[in-house]
């Protein structure tokens, strides 16, 4: 999967022991490749440009969920492009539902194509699409895209937990420590 940042990065760093601490700490989920995608999550939607990275037809970045999964009904039901849609679209809506929850009743408040749109039941069903398109060819994957679907709900949660650690690192920042080099 891309990433905005390199691996070694001090922010993606801080994002893997965020992430760690909120679900395995936390919330006592010891899945490794679990967390390491909520991490990367985190990495790749750091920039703007990869949370509204789907293009309409027209070339057009696509900011509402409703729209993507209609772009995303408009490709060839082979291949990649249309199962990285229905992923882009889960992790879209994973993303605002366990992070800026507030952001999704905003989205629901204003006159849009989202405004009955239930974040956490298209982002288990994109999920679950896109975990269904070439299986064999994308095992491990599909697998990781079939429990993020499955246990959406509890990946809403796990994400608030490293919002609020996050805060928390701002609220108390470490005497000398520096989060950033």
């Amino acid at each position: 999967m891309d990433s905005a940042l390199p691996h070694q990065h001090p922010l993606r760093t801080l994002f893997a022991g965020l992430t760690e601490q909120a679900f395995v700490s936390q919330m006592g989920i010891a899945d490794p490749p679990l967390v390491d995608y909520i991490t990367d999550l985190l990495a790749r939607f750091l920039h703007v440009d990869h949370v509204f990275r789907l293009r309409d037809s027209s070339g057009r970045p696509i900011s509402e969920l409703t729209l993507m999964a209609l772009e995303a009904q408009k490709l060839p039901t082979e291949g990649r492009t249309r199962r990285e849609y229905h992923r882009h679209i889960g992790d879209f809506a994973l993303y605002y539902a366990g992070l800026f929850p507030e952001a999704v009743n905003r989205f629901q408040q204003f006159p849009s194509k989202d405004h009955l749109v239930n974040f956490t039941r298209l982002g288990k069903r994109s999920y679950h699409l896109a975990s269904e398109m070439d299986r064999d060819r994308f095992a491990d994957e599909s697998a990781l895209l079939q429990r993020l679907g499955h246990d959406f709900e509890l990946c809403t949660l796990g994400l608030r937990e490293v919002r609020h650690e996050w805060e928390e690192l701002a609220r108390h920042p470490q005497p000398g420590g520096r989060l950033l080099h």
